[in-house]
């Protein structure tokens, strides 16, 4: 089904599944693991992409409410939710716009995506608001490095426009614990770490952890 909240990507949803698939058999499939382990209860998920976090999820979860705007990736991802062990449902929906109520979900995921949104504060703000008191945030993100040269030449890669407009928006420079907690969260754990996501590209820094409603 298409919508007004739809953003067509051809080329990136084309290149995409490959490209994670690759990534998740070279170490990213466990990063997925470790993101949704001991969740229970109602899940929201912002940008679910093509579904590969859906056969993580453990079966305390009840249900999953997963949104992908765009919309190959999202008929992706359905398909992916007929085959998950837990409940799943995929919407269409804008990340600082979401059609749900505020406080009904217990946890929210946010999995490679905060990069790419168009607002990352209100895409956070809304996080937050659906979420009901004390739920959690699960994020796994890649961010902008504290080192030189790299966090220069991220910077540039962002600056020049081509990688965003070549990666579904792909922003390399983003500071997103920052923007985690400058959004009402308190972030109770965080693991960072260099990830490749292709076997003969950069590496790049990441962040994998949990944040509560504060």
């Amino acid at each position: 089904m298409t919508g007004a909240t739809d953003i067509r990507r051809p080329f990136f949803a084309r290149m995409y599944p490959k490209a994670a698939a690759s990534a998740d058999r070279r170490g990213g499939a466990e990063h997925r693991r470790r993101l949704l382990a001991g969740l229970r209860g109602r899940v929201v998920e912002l940008g679910a992409g093509n579904g590969l976090n859906f056969a993580h999820y453990p079966a305390t979860v009840t249900e999953v409410v997963a949104f992908e705007p765009e919309p190959a990736l999202r008929a992706s991802a359905e398909e992916a939710a007929r085959s998950a062990a837990v409940p799943v449902t995929v919407r269409a929906g804008a990340a600082d716009k979401l059609p749900l109520a505020d406080g009904e979900f217990d946890a929210a995921v946010a999995s490679l995506v905060l990069c790419s949104v168009p607002d990352q504060a209100g895409a956070l703000a809304e996080l937050r608001r659906v979420l009901r008191a004390g739920g959690e945030l699960r994020f796994y993100e890649h961010v902008i490095a504290h080192s030189q040269p790299k966090r220069t030449l991220l910077k540039l890669a962002d600056r020049s426009g081509v990688w965003p407009a070549m990666a579904g928006g792909c922003h390399l420079a983003r500071d997103t614990a920052a923007a985690i907690e400058a959004a009402g969260f308190a972030i109770e754990r965080s693991t960072r770490f260099d990830f490749s996501a292709a076997a003969f590209g950069p590496s790049l820094p990441h962040i994998l952890g949990v944040a509560r409603r504060a």
